[in-house]
């Protein structure tokens, strides 16, 4: 089961697609972090959904709010498939130990051997503040995230 919210955000700290280690509690020293786990790079419902946030970057970098999206893809797969899409998120690769980020959230499946679709907004002291997630085959609604994150802004 998924950490819930008003539960602290486990910190953890992974590569993204350019080998730059990322940690979690550096990250909330500068802002909030959506952290949006997706099954695998080259889905079709992941690369809709990953564009659709990468187009929204911007916004959500002016509200304060880092987007990080973690698979259990290598780096090396995530490199390609950001290269591919021109993706400028971060893509941070659980792929070792597998699924263990996953895991420490409570989103890791391991029958599939891949995280649910779920996403954390997590604010600068390290509280999970909202959860969004949908079954595999369906993509996250969009106006979850925006619902999300003005009520984070709106409460600082």
């Amino acid at each position: 089961m998924a950490i819930a919210i008003g539960a602290a955000a486990p910190e953890f700290q992974l590569r993204n697609q350019h080998g730059q280690t990322i940690v979690l509690g550096e990250l909330l020293s500068r802002r909030s972090a959506l952290i949006v786990f997706i099954p695998l790079a080259f889905s079709a419902i992941c690369t809709d959904e990953v564009a659709q946030l990468n187009q929204w970057h911007d916004i959500a970098a002016s509200a304060g709010v880092e987007i990080l999206v973690i698979s259990v893809d290598a780096m090396a797969t995530l490199r390609a498939w950001a290269d591919s899409q021109k993706i400028q998120l971060s893509l941070l690769s659980d792929f070792w130990p597998h699924g263990g980020v996953a895991e420490e959230f409570g989103v890791f499946l391991s029958k599939e051997g891949f995280a649910s679709r779920v996403s954390f907004l997590v604010d600068q002291s390290g509280i999970v503040r909202d959860v969004i997630e949908s079954p595999l085959g369906e993509a996250r609604q969009f106006a979850d995230y925006e619902r999300a994150i003005v009520a984070l802004t709106s409460d600082r």
